[in-house]
């Protein structure tokens, strides 16, 4: 085995990019057992598609990739009736070891906004109850891309029978946010009856909803 002790190794003038192997299948160790491997700050680590990263045992740290915001809110009091949007009595959810990751949603009467941009995971959990039979009641997530016009993106009808009965549903979608100034959501219930009771608790989550940030936009 040959081996060359250097303090730096560079690029030659006019090179771009350095090579380390050859083109023929090989294993590559960058350091011995209990040294520290430092990247420097603002370099990038560019792994190519189609490559295997083995961190088999290691202990990875400051990787932030992955799932970087997830949140929960829910309605906190009844109401009966229409609703467009639910635009008081949100809380974020607070109890039974609840967490959360990340800054988390903001929300001003009834409107969300996201803390950063990317794809995002939204769900609307309606729960429900009816007094007289036969009646429904839809609820919908909305979405705004401008901060203006709000144009419904995800719904379910909600169908009571006999007496006083119970019910619920959940609608859910993707929310490409690239602008947090502009894309927010909100939500609405459309019940055909004030009759219809939704049902919020600040205890426990009746009609709620999620955030999570999938990835970037």
């Amino acid at each position: 085995m040959s081996k060359i002790q250097v303090d730096t190794i560079d690029t030659r003038s006019g090179t771009a990019t350095m090579q380390i192997g050859s083109t023929n299948t090989s294993t590559i160790n960058i350091g011995v057992s209990g040294d520290t491997v430092n990247i420097p700050s603002n370099v990038t680590l560019d792994v190519a598609s189609g490559a295997t990263l083995d961190a088999t045992g290691a202990t990875v740290t400051g990787i932030t990739s992955g799932i970087t915001e997830a949140d929960q809110w829910r309605l906190t009091t009844n109401f009966t009736g229409d609703a467009s949007p639910i635009a008081s009595n949100w809380e974020r959810t607070d109890t039974s070891g609840w967490g959360r990751i990340g800054t988390g949603m903001t929300e001003s009467s009834g409107v969300f906004t996201f803390p950063s941009t990317g794809i995002w995971y939204v769900a609307f959990n309606f729960f429900a109850n009816a007094s007289t039979a036969q009646l429904y009641a839809t609820p919908s997530i909305e979405v705004t891309i401008n901060n203006s016009a709000y144009a419904p993106a995800s719904y379910a009808d909600v169908s009571f029978y006999g007496g006083t009965s119970y019910n619920s549903s959940m609608s859910q979608y993707f929310v490409d946010v690239t602008d947090v100034a502009n894309v927010k959501v909100r939500f609405v219930v459309d019940a055909v009856s004030t009759n219809t009771t939704t049902i919020g608790s600040s205890t426990n989550t009746g009609t709620g909803v999620t955030f999570i940030r999938l990835g970037d936009t």
